[in-house]
C-alpha cells in the first residue's frame, strides 16, 4: 500500500507508542521511514527505532525550535530529495492544565498546551511543504482525540484538540491546491505512556469497554496505525480536512449497547 513512499514519523518514544506502530505498519507496507525525537527522549526514540522491521534513522526535532525544523527539512532533502507524507503525533500539557484544573489554569500553561499540541501541526506541515512540493503533493495525518464534548480531567488539552481540528480544516483549505492532504485520526484511548500521564485515564478506559459497539481494547493500537497508513497512501487521494474516528464506534452512540439504552 505504501510501496516507494518516504514518510516522516514524529512522536515515537517506546514501542507501545501509536507512532511506533504507524512506523512499523508503514514499513511492512513498503515505505521508507525516518523518525524524530528530541532532548533526553532521543535515546528512547533511537532504541525504539532499532525494534522496527527495517530500523530507522532518528532526526532531532523540537517543534517549538524553528532551527530544528529547518535542519530536519535539510536532512531529508539531502537523503531523499522529497517527502510523501508525515505523521504529527505531538502533544504536551503542563500538569496545571489537566486534572480538573481548568478554571485555575494560568494563561501561560494554556498557551504552551495550544502551541505544542495544535499550532505545531501547522508548523510541521508548513515546514515540510517544500518537500511535499518536490514530490508533487503529500499527505499529513495528525493524531486526535474527539473533543466534541467536554471530558473530565482533559481540560486544556481537550481545548487544544478542538483547535487541532480547526487547524486541520484550514490546512486543507490552503494546501489543497498544492495536492497536499491533511487529515486527523481520532483514536479511542490506548494504553501508551502519553495516555497514562493524563489524570483520570482509567475512566476513559472503562467507558469505552461499555459503550463502543465494536468493543475496544486499549492494548491494541493496530487499528489506529492501519487507518493512519491508509490516509498516508494513494488510497485516500481525494480525502482531506477529514476526522476519521477509530474508536470502535464510540463517537456515534449516546449510550452503550450493554447499557440497554
Amino acid at each position: 500500500m505504501l510501496e516507494g513512499k518516504k514518510l516522516l514519523i514524529t512522536g515515537v518514544l517506546t514501542d507501545d507508542s501509536i507512532a511506533w506502530h504507524v512506523a512499523r505498519v508503514a514499513q511492512e507496507q513498503g515505505a521508507q521511514v525516518v523518525l524524530t525525537g528530541f532532548g533526553r527522549s532521543m535515546s528512547l526514540t533511537a532504541r525504539s527505532a532499532k525494534r522496527l522491521p527495517n530500523g530507522a534513522d532518528v532526526l532531532e526535532l523540537d517543534i517549538t525550535e524553528p532551527d530544528h525544523m529547518d535542519r530536519v527539512v535539510a536532512d531529508i532533502r539531502t537523503e531523499w530529495g522529497s517527502l510523501d507524507g508525515a505523521l504529527h503525533a505531538i502533544a504536551y500539557a503542563p500538569s496545571d492544565a489537566l486534572g480538573g484544573n481548568f478554571l485555575s489554569t494560568p494563561p501561560e500553561s494554556a498557551a504552551i498546551t495550544f502551541i505544542t499540541s495544535a499550532f505545531s501541526y501547522k508548523t510541521l506541515t508548513a515546514g515540510l511543504r517544500p518537500l511535499f512540493n518536490e514530490a508533487g503533493g503529500g499527505a499529513m495525518v495528525a493524531l486526535d482525540f474527539d473533543n466534541s464534548t467536554a471530558w473530565p480531567t482533559y481540560d486544556w488539552m481537550g481545548v487544544s484538540k478542538s483547535a487541532l481540528q480547526s487547524v486541520n480544516r484550514y490546512l486543507c483549505r490552503y494546501l489543497g491546491p498544492e495536492n497536499i492532504r491533511t487529515n486527523l485520526v481520532a483514536s479511542g484511548p490506548l494504553a501508551t505512556i502519553a495516555a497514562k500521564s493524563i489524570p483520570g485515564f482509567v475512566q476513559f478506559d472503562g467507558l469505552w469497554e461499555i459503550r463502543a459497539p465494536l468493543g475496544w481494547d486499549t492494548s491494541k493500537p493496530e487499528p489506529v496505525a492501519n487507518m493512519v497508513c491508509v490516509l498516508l497512501s494513494d488510497f485516500s487521494t481525494a480525502v482531506s480536512g477529514e476526522i476519521v474516528h477509530v474508536d470502535g464506534g464510540f463517537h456515534a452512540v449516546a449510550a452503550g449497547v450493554t447499557e440497554g439504552l
